[in-house]
């Protein structure tokens, strides 16, 4: 029989980030998450860049001046960075929901591949658009 001692027992203790060795997969599927929520506040600052260009021409260069400032460049491209590895974590889980990718090296692989991806494709695109604004003027 169990043990049946009468008084309250020490409840066990579920793993968490302390237990657990960090790894890249660990890192991967939390900056997934964090992307995610980073991806609402870019909605945000798409939202208020849609009124701004409804506001007029007033609104419209006032806020593309917060957009263009170093500050709003830092968030643009963390922005950047979000979408590309959410997208690039979206791949990894459609891979998953056929059956592939399990094996460990293939998880860990896939997984700095996102990152890699992520962080290359933001630079790439922010080189081409700063290209774009010199030849525009």
């Amino acid at each position: 029989m169990a043990d049946a001692s009468p008084g309250l027992r020490e409840r066990p203790l579920s793993p968490h980030v302390q237990v657990w060795r960090w790894h890249v997969t660990m890192a991967a599927s939390i900056f997934n998450r964090a992307t995610g929520v980073a991806l609402y506040a870019g909605w945000l600052i798409f939202a208020g860049w849609a009124l701004a260009l409804a506001g007029g021409p007033d609104a419209y260069g006032a806020y593309c001046s917060v957009l263009t400032s170093i500050p709003g460049q830092i968030v643009l491209f963390g922005i950047a960075v979000s979408l590309f590895f959410h997208l690039a974590a979206g791949v990894r889980h459609l891979f998953w929901d056929s059956g592939r990718g399990f094996v460990p090296r293939d998880a860990s692989a896939s997984a700095i591949a996102a990152f890699v991806f992520a962080a290359a494709a933001a630079v790439v695109l922010f080189v081409v658009a700063h290209l774009g604004q010199g030849s525009a003027s």
